[in-house]
Formats: structure tokens, sequence, C-alpha cells
């Protein structure tokens, strides 16, 4: 099993590129890739940043890790473990640690929900979602991304309105970093295509109502008919936790 709780230092090679000019070779070749297929634009990014790109996961599925080890085996996949996970969720983090030939990486918040039930008030995400998201998730990766150049996401342009123009590659300005989605012209049907192909890994949700998943208290089953985001932070105007903005 591949499996930490920090992000490996071992010299992780970084390119002589200032911040604008790696901001103009991630829009060109945002604009190159667009008509690429995933394993092109992942085959882009090992070679572009090698050990300095990192892939990020909810552990939905392991889709997108799958893809990319089979490019870059022993890649860096980063999971959020804010503490309010469902059990279904971890148990798919440690199997996809113990069947790809990936290195997970469990990132947690500098406060355990105890510490942050004394600092804030007890369920914060009930009152405060955007600061519990903050706190739990944004933060986390922030620091995490301080060791790689790049990332790789699962995003794609059919979930949300919000996220219909995601660039397969584009600039992160708001970390310095490159983010690449090789998967965002992806449909359900493309996913559900691989996963058959591949035999990859589902997180037990799916299959039982959930068809995005997140944090425990904020994530519902949703019903016939309803986007498959509307279970995230349900009878609220939010859509997402900060991480893709």
């Amino acid at each position: 099993m591949h499996f930490e709780t920090s992000p490996d230092p071992r010299a992780r090679r970084r390119e002589n590129r200032t911040p604008e000019e790696t901001e103009r070779l991630a829009t060109k070749a945002g604009l190159e890739l667009e008509d690429a297929a995933a394993a092109a634009i992942v085959r882009w990014a090992v070679g572009t940043f090698g050990d300095r790109l990192a892939v990020t996961s909810s552990m939905a599925d392991a889709v997108v890790a799958h893809l990319v080890s089979t490019v870059r085996p022993g890649v860096d996949v980063l999971f959020l473990n804010t503490g309010y996970h469902f059990a279904e969720t971890i148990g798919t983090r440690d199997a996809v640690a113990s069947v790809y030939d990936v290195n997970v990486i469990d990132l947690a918040p500098t406060m355990s929900v105890a510490a942050q039930d004394l600092a804030f008030g007890k369920d914060l995400w009930s009152r405060d979602s955007d600061r519990c998201c903050a706190l739990r998730k944004v933060a986390p990766l922030n620091n995490a991304m301080r060791d790689y150049d790049a990332w790789i996401t699962g995003l794609r342009r059919d979930e949300t309105p919000s996220r219909a123009g995601t660039p397969v590659v584009s600039w992160d300005a708001d970390r310095g970093k490159v983010k690449v989605c090789p998967i965002a012209r992806w449909s359900d049907g493309d996913v559900d295509a691989y996963v058959a192909r591949h035999g990859i890994l589902l997180n037990p949700l799916l299959m039982d109502g959930y068809d995005s998943i997140g944090c425990r208290p904020c994530t519902r089953r949703v019903t016939a008919g309803e986007d498959s985001r509307a279970g995230r932070w349900s009878g609220s105007s939010k859509t997402e936790c900060g991480l893709h903005t």
C-alpha cells in the first residue's frame, strides 16, 4: 500500500520558469490540447512537470487516479481528510492506495473537528460552511501545493453550469500553479465506459443515491431529475467548496 500523511519532500525538480512564463505555458497548452484525448493531456502534464505534479481526489471514484497512474506510476494523489467524511469515502481511499500504483497522501486540517468546535462553536459547517471549507479543505490543499507546480483534477464541464467553461489546462492564479483537467470534456457516458473498461474502483455511495460525494453533514442523496450536485450544501446557494474558483 502506498499511503502517506504528508507530501514527500524528496528532491522535486523545479523548472526555472517565472510565474509569467508558466502562465503563458498553461494558456498555450489549454488552447492546443482542447481537443486532445485525456491520456494525451496527462502525458503533456507528466512530461512538463514530472514529480512536481499531483492529482487531487475526493475518492468518489478512482478514474483520474488510475488514468494518471498509467502514465506516471507512483504519482502523488492528494486526499483532503476533513474529518467529516463518510466511512465509505475513507474505505475508498484505502482501497485506491492498495490497488493502484499511486502514492495517496492524506491532507488534514491544522485543527481537529473537536478543536474547531472549541474555536468556532459546534458544527461550524451548519452556520458558516464557507469558513468550514476554507479551514478543512482550501487551507490544507494550499499548504500541500507548495511542493508542486501543477495539479490534476477530475472536473468536468457537464457537472454544473459553473463548470461549463472549464479549460483542460489553465493557470490557477490563486495558487500560482497550473491546473489540468484531462476529463473536462467527458460526459457521464464517457466516465461509465472508462469505469467498465478498466474495472475502476467506485465509492459505494454512488450506488446508494449519492451522485456527488463530499463531507457527510453537507451531502445528501439526490432524487430523480435533480442535478448531480444538488445533494451538496442542499438548501443553500452554495455550489463549490472554494477549491475551484
